[in-house]
């Protein structure tokens, strides 16, 4: 079968085709050329040169892009490839003589060892001295987060953002319970063995228990780690750092053992719910 194009697809190739970009409408004498700097890893592209220009009023253009005093410039014209062209030492003779291209490269090299582009200086944000307000200055800035959250801590003790943004919402804030038990729900894992099918609630997520333990870096207590059927996991087997069982990544979960129940669950498609008590 052959293959049929629209009227509109042809206009909008004609379109594509003689849209003007511009470049017909630049002078004989302009010429586009690239830029690099000897201390600089930006490239500057497409820059407009007269040919008539002389070499000492194309530094001085150059000058306005990458900083550097036009007394410590050495051009070099180099060609598509890279390849060195011509040294461009005559400040008095023009562009022309060079017989540029358009995508040519004038690369600069500063000689000022205390250039304001040597080191990264104009590019590495690092370097440059930040602005630090002192806790105590910063306490005295009126209408700040800092003294809003002071005002509402003396009005109530046990406020925070999230109780804040609870009460904004119109619900009852309940704190979260800090768990102290180092045997938190351990009585719950004793019925969880390694290698056993299992679902997690909510949610009904299934897969295998590859690990029944304590885990550094989470809450205190026992947890169960599932490497489900599906990717609806959080981690690898991982937590913190320390790998407790291996799983491809997103298939692996910590559950508290309350949340996981045993059995002959065989594989299927799960939901992607969620639980506060899976890390």
């Amino acid at each position: 079968m052959g293959t049929s194009i629209k009227n509109h697809d042809l206009l909008n190739l004609r379109e594509y085709v003689t849209h003007d970009t511009g470049a017909m409408n630049q002078a004989e004498s302009t010429v586009l050329l690239m830029c690099t700097h000897s201390n600089l890893k930006a490239r500057f592209m497409e820059i407009r040169f007269d040919r008539h220009m002389t070499i000492m009023r194309v530094k001085e253009k150059l000058m306005t892009h990458v900083g550097s005093n036009v007394s410590t410039m050495q051009l070099q014209l180099k060609d598509w490839d890279g390849q060195l062209v011509a040294h461009m030492r005559e400040d008095s003779k023009m562009l022309g003589y060079y017989s540029p291209e358009d995508g040519w490269t004038i690369h600069i090299n500063d000689t000022d060892i205390n250039s304001a582009s040597a080191g990264g200086w104009l590019e590495d944000v690092s370097k440059v001295k930040k602005y630090v307000m002192s806790d105590e200055a910063y306490g005295n800035v009126e209408g700040s987060y800092k003294q809003w959250k002071n005002a509402q801590i003396a009005k109530d003790p046990t406020w925070c953002l999230e109780k804040h943004m609870a009460e904004k919402r119109g619900e009852v804030w309940v704190p979260k319970t800090v768990i102290e038990d180092e045997e938190h729900m351990a009585e719950e894992a004793k019925g969880v063995a390694v290698g056993a099918r299992c679902e997690v609630n909510p949610g009904g997520k299934r897969g295998l228990v590859q690990f029944v333990g304590k885990v550094g870096g989470l809450p205190k207590g026992w947890w169960v780690g599932v490497r489900f059927d599906e990717p609806v996991g959080k981690n690898d087997g991982s937590a913190k750092g320390v790998s407790y069982f291996d799983c491809p990544e997103g298939y692996g979960s910590f559950q508290r053992p309350a949340n996981v129940v045993v059995g002959d669950y065989p594989e299927e498609d799960d939901p992607f719910a969620e639980s506060e008590d899976e890390i």
